[in-house]
């Protein structure tokens, strides 16, 4: 009975609280994604991936794994190096070209891949040993 009423006073007072909580418009765009220049990401402008870090390899590529040859993992290039392949960023609900944070997007390879198929991004698999998914490409075309 006590943890009912802890609990009941508790929600209550979420509930007030919420009523002094700064709205956010219904309309309001997400913050666009920044690169690290600052500058803001948009659609049609190719893009590496690299380590914030410097020491921990290079950029993202297209590359066939042990688990299959076609079609090809998203793999990190272990050189420092190398930059890896440019990728274009398309979102699902494109307003005005920006890339926006907490918004479905597409990632594309902007380059062509040996296995003839698309380049745009897909969660593969699932795998339960290392638990975690593969991307790969072949994600269909936009």
């Amino acid at each position: 009975m006590r943890s009912a009423i802890l609990l009941l006073s508790f929600l209550l007072s979420a509930l007030a609280a919420n009523q002094y909580l700064p709205r956010v418009a219904a309309n309001a765009a997400p913050d666009p994604v920044l690169d690290v220049n600052g500058k803001i990401l948009t659609t049609g402008t190719s893009y590496y991936i690299l380590p914030v870090i410097r020491g921990r390899g290079g950029g993202l590529k297209m590359a066939s794994t042990v688990r299959k040859t076609c079609p090809l993992d998203v793999v990190q290039d272990r050189y420092e190096a190398s930059n890896g392949l440019p990728l274009k960023f398309t979102p699902v609900n494109s307003k005005k070209g920006v890339i926006r944070v907490h918004t479905d997007l597409n990632i594309k390879f902007s380059a062509p891949s040996i296995c003839h198929q698309s380049t745009v991004w897909k969660l593969d698999s699932y795998d339960e040993w290392a638990k975690q998914w593969f991307v790969t490409t072949n994600g269909g075309t936009l």
